[in-house]
């Protein structure tokens, strides 16, 4: 079998799972697809793009999101981002807005460039894991069952069960399922209603991003700057 390309630390920790049938299955699905015409988000080379920018031992939160954006142009390997150049969604604007609240004191968002791109939290640490890795363009959860959560459920064991004090940000129902995966007597799990605007603005209020930059200095660790 060709070697995954992923960050080498990444591929470490989850080498057993790429031999595992549901993962050889998803490679074949992807392929099938692919050669058959139709188009997968986001492109090949950005499918493990939270991995390769922040490794295994450099993670301090996990941001769980559920599926890459369908659209055009943004799905790029991060959850709740977008490249550069591709306005930001509605969720990622609230989620910009609690920001300002909790940390600021306001809700006016400073992201005066309008940039969705969260790279820079991904570099200091932030891991922008989608629980699927990769979406068929124009159609919302159409990659929901191919296996891609055996392979994310594993990921967030490995970190709960070989990192220590770890921030995990579960946002929505969808996300809160996922709770059960982590040991929360070693990490701090925080949830929240989901960010989008559907529901109702019950997301703002959480806090979260203050209560983990608390957190990570009580344990000695650098917290997280969440400008944009």
């Amino acid at each position: 079998m060709q070697k995954v390309q992923i960050e080498e630390s990444w591929y470490n920790v989850l080498k057993d799972e790429f031999e595992k049938e549901y993962f050889q299955k998803i490679s074949s699905f992807l392929h099938n697809e692919k050669r058959s015409g139709k188009v997968i988000y986001p492109p090949g080379g950005l499918i493990f793009n939270a991995f390769n920018l922040t490794p295994f031992e450099k993670v301090k939160v996990v941001i769980l999101g559920q599926d890459p954006y369908h659209n055009p142009g943004q799905a790029h390997g991060l959850s709740f981002s977008v490249p550069d150049g591709i306005p930001a969604p509605p969720s990622l604007i609230n989620i910009y807005k609690e920001i300002e609240s909790d940390l600021y004191g306001n809700g006016i968002p400073r992201t005066r460039s309008g940039s969705g791109n969260l790279t820079s939290w991904a570099q200091q640490g932030v891991f922008l894991l989608n629980a699927m890795l990769t979406v068929e363009a124009g159609r919302a959860a159409s990659h929901s069952n191919i296996g891609w959560q055996n392979f994310t459920d594993a990921v967030i064991r490995s970190l709960s069960e070989h990192r220590e004090h770890l921030v995990f940000m579960l946002w929505g129902n969808f996300a809160k399922s996922k709770a059960e995966l982590i040991d929360q007597s070693r990490h701090l799990v925080l949830t929240a209603a989901h960010p989008s605007p559907l529901a109702r603005g019950a997301f703002f209020g959480c806090r979260h991003f203050s209560q983990c930059n608390n957190y990570l200095h009580r344990f000695g660790m650098e917290p997280i700057n969440w400008q944009i």
